[in-house]
């Protein structure tokens, strides 16, 4: 009788029958693994070739592909009651909670009886009241007559015009195309078109210089803000890329739930973020803090060393570092990693400590790593992103995603809980709960189980608000902020100008940080010009934590 076995195996004995199944089964592991491994390059060549067409597709001026949709992490997992009128409540229902009046909040200017017509025998019943508001814009020209003197010994002295007077424009107009153009994002050409309609004479040249005039002052101010937000419990960063005279660049922004500022240069590394973080101040210090991120970078002990031992440790100038280090025989040295990069880097960040900046301030990014300095937290949705952006090949890998999604959210909503009452001993149970979602072995997708293994490598970073609970979870904010930079980017194109590049970062900057202040950034222009009105306090004092 035959049993369809083959000769070969009938003649094998149990033992090298175990053997050949146990081949077999870790031959059919070596096949899956390729087949993923080839599932994972085929998913890689699809995104780039969707890139190449939609750089095609860019050059050929058609319609772009729509962008990946947000997997709604940070909103699904709100257990809160929603505000405002139209809100959701949790159970999915309308709230039918309304908003207040807000006409507490106008200043009646005048007031008009409307007469009406009434037949005789009619008795009056009072009045029905309704609040008008209007705008009225018309141009106002003043012929300003100075006076000429000349003194006994020849000098001539004209009389002095009001200070807010700019290029024959007075403080009102100037005042208005700066809301115009960095509140409302209406270009300078759109504004010259308004302008001219309303009798106003005035070219795209002069509106340019309004744009860019009295900068100091406001640049100061903006400095001030950014010293006082470094000095808060956290800042959230991010970056995009910019344009200014011809050439691709990058606009880092800082910020926290009061202040906003916007830095753009030729660079977005570590390098280039440290020097943004000093405050506009161009300084190297080499102390204790610059030694140990030295030794953290794994400069060798030789060079920091060098540094250690000499008596020169502040340097105002970068011409003055840079003979420091030819000084020290390092800008010589072909190693890796590179000396002067991570010295320059060391003396930047000791130069922030140096002038009490980043005192315990944790730096809440997306895990670019130009912002891994000081105290690092990870944003929670970026971390999600990885998981959600991963294209399966089958349904085994889908399911596993879907299952490895369904923790993360399930674990971001426990954090979102400990913040409102944070406890060591939730903290202890919070941390043990990431080890089992992030640690927890295979899950029958290898991309996945690299990833996985990746956010776990980040647990002190993605955990920090577990000791930390007053910063946030997300970099959401950042991502707010800056789309009002793209926002201007789109509209606008780049900057030609070094004033231009400046007048836009700052004046965006403190735009946004009005904003966050609950401050009219119109009457913020009005007062640093000196139209008189309301009265705006120095926004750095606003930022300022209250000393403890």
């Amino acid at each position: 009788m035959t049993t369809g076995i083959p000769d070969s195996l009938e003649r094998l004995s149990h033992t090298d029958l175990i053997g050949v199944v146990r081949e077999l089964i870790g031959e059919v592991g070596r096949l899956r693994t390729e087949n993923e491994k080839l599932s994972g390059a085929l998913t890689k060549l699809k995104v780039e070739h969707q890139a190449v067409k939609d750089e095609l597709a860019r050059l050929k001026n058609l319609p772009p592909r729509p962008p990946q949709k947000p997997s709604g992490m940070d909103k699904a997992t709100d257990r809160g009651v929603s505000g405002g009128a139209g809100a959701k409540s949790p159970t999915g229902e309308k709230s039918s909670r309304r908003r207040g009046s807000q006409l507490d909040k106008l200043t009646i200017d005048a007031t008009v009886v409307v007469r009406a017509k009434a037949p005789a025998g009619s008795r009056h019943k009072g009045y029905e009241e309704i609040v008008v508001q209007d705008l009225n814009l018309s141009p106002q020209v003043t012929l300003y007559c100075r006076e000429r003197w000349e003194t006994p010994e020849g000098e001539r002295i004209i009389a002095a015009l009001d200070p807010g007077i700019v290029g024959g424009y007075g403080p009102n107009l100037h005042r208005f195309v700066l809301a115009l153009h960095f509140s409302g994002q209406v270009t300078c050409e759109r504004i010259v078109a308004l302008l001219n309609g309303m009798g106003v004479l005035i070219s795209k040249r002069q509106v340019v210089r309004l744009l860019t005039a009295k900068l100091e002052t406001f640049r100061a101010e903006d400095e001030a803000v950014l010293k006082a937000g470094l000095g808060g419990a956290y800042v959230t960063v991010d970056d995009t890329g910019a344009r200014h005279a011809g050439k691709s660049g990058y606009t880092t922004q800082i910020g926290s739930d009061t202040f906003t500022v916007f830095r753009t240069g030729p660079s977005k590394s570590r390098l280039a973020f440290l020097s943004r973080l000093c405050g506009g101040t161009t300084l190297y210090v080499i102390n204790d803090a610059a030694l140990d991120y030295m030794k953290d970078r794994q400069l060798p002990q030789v060079a920091i060393g060098k540094f250690a031992d000499h008596k020169e440790r502040i340097f105002s100038r970068p011409e003055d570092w840079e003979r420091h280090l030819q000084a020290l025989d390092l800008t010589d040295l072909d190693v890796t990693p590179d000396p002067v990069l991570i010295a320059s880097e060391g003396a930047l960040w000791g130069a922030i400590r140096h002038q009490g900046l980043l005192p315990d301030t944790v730096i809440v990014s997306d895990d670019a790593g130009q912002f891994r300095v000081g105290i690092h937290a990870l944003c929670w949705v970026h971390a999600e992103r990885l998981v959600h952006k991963l294209v399966p090949a089958n349904d085994k890998q889908r399911n596993a995603i879907e299952v490895a999604k369904r923790m993360i959210w399930w674990f971001y909503g426990s954090l979102k809980e400990y913040k409102l009452a944070p406890s060591p001993q939730q903290a202890k149970v919070l941390r043990a709960r990431f080890d089992r979602i992030f640690n927890r072995g295979r899950t029958g997708y290898v991309i996945l189980d690299r990833l996985l293994r990746r956010l776990f490598r980040h647990k002190d970073a993605l955990l920090r608000v577990l000791d930390r609970p007053e910063i946030p979870l997300n970099t959401n904010a950042s991502e707010n902020d800056i789309r009002a930079f793209v926002t201007k980017r789109k509209i606008s194109g780049g900057t030609v100008s070094d004033r231009g590049r400046d007048a836009r970062d700052i004046m965006l900057g403190l735009a946004k940080t009005c904003m966050k202040l609950k401050l009219s950034f119109y009457e913020f222009l009005g007062d640093r010009l000196g139209i008189p009105g309301a009265q705006i306090p120095h926004l750095a004092e606003l930022i300022r934590p209250a000393p403890s």
